[in-house]
């Protein structure tokens, strides 16, 4: 690919941190594998979230002791409603699927942030987003928060087809859906494979997130097999397998 001369830039904005005690106000099972938790309370008046893959933390009470803190990216926030929508993707026996698994109306939850934002701009001409389905959150606000027009091509794994979403957006959608089981989840062939097929344009700004060795798999072919910009990629690790609360970001 051509280097573009004027690459994107990421704009890093902080916001004042504080704990915020909201209630849950509905529990949804979104897909087999993804469940929807919606909360609310006037705590959320002043709560900013001005990029896509944010992330704000959960303190999930435990028997005893401190509680377990985990990041999860905001859905959706509706500042007339003051709801704050998170995903919960339902892939490990971790403290926050438990919690989410045991969620109802009425419930408490203490969440923080988020601490801060990156915000992606400049002349980006299409968008590649990879990623798994606890990426799914982030992609899927993506998507619905751009510009009438803007293209936008998706590539992500999921265990079955029942683990679709549809997404409401303006946006010139593009969605591949890569089925493989839970157990696979920390394998990067199948994004390999698909990204083979794959024609990515000049000027495309590719964001991916899945487990670690996997984003760093898809990172290196795009670089070196494929020859795209390093300023025209960002890339995390949302998990790594075998290890709780692990996430990395990938430079």
């Amino acid at each position: 690919m051509t280097e573009i001369l004027t690459p994107p830039t990421i704009e890093r904005l902080r916001h004042e941190l504080r704990r915020r005690e909201l209630t849950v106000t509905e529990v949804h099972r979104l897909t087999p594998h993804m469940l929807r938790v919606t909360l609310s309370g006037p705590d959320l008046a002043d709560f900013v979230s001005a990029a896509p893959d944010d992330h704000v933390k959960l303190f999930l009470a435990t028997d005893g002791g401190e509680p377990e803190k985990r990041d999860y990216t905001p859905r959706r926030f509706d500042r007339a409603k003051q709801a704050l929508t998170l995903d919960f993707a339902l892939h490990e026996a971790g403290p926050a699927t438990e919690w989410a698994l045991q969620a109802v109306p009425g419930g408490r939850l203490t969440v923080a942030g988020p601490r801060g934002s990156q915000r992606i701009s400049g002349p980006i001409a299409e968008w590649l987003l990879i990623g798994d389905e606890t990426a799914l959150p982030a992609i899927g606000r993506r998507i619905e928060e751009m510009a009438a027009g803007t293209k936008v091509t998706a590539l992500i794994a999921v265990p079955g087809a029942a683990d679709e979403q549809v997404f409401e957006t303006k946006a010139a959608l593009s969605c591949h859906w890569l089925h493989r089981p839970v157990a696979a989840a920390a394998e990067a062939a199948p994004f390999l494979a698909a990204l083979a097929r794959l024609a990515i344009a000049p000027g495309t700004f590719v964001w991916i997130a899945a487990e670690a060795s996997v984003a760093r798999a898809v990172r290196s072919y795009l670089l070196e097999e494929r020859g795209h910009p390093l300023p025209w990629l960002k890339a995390a690790g949302y998990w790594r397998q075998g290890q709780a609360d692990a996430h990395e970001k990938i430079e």
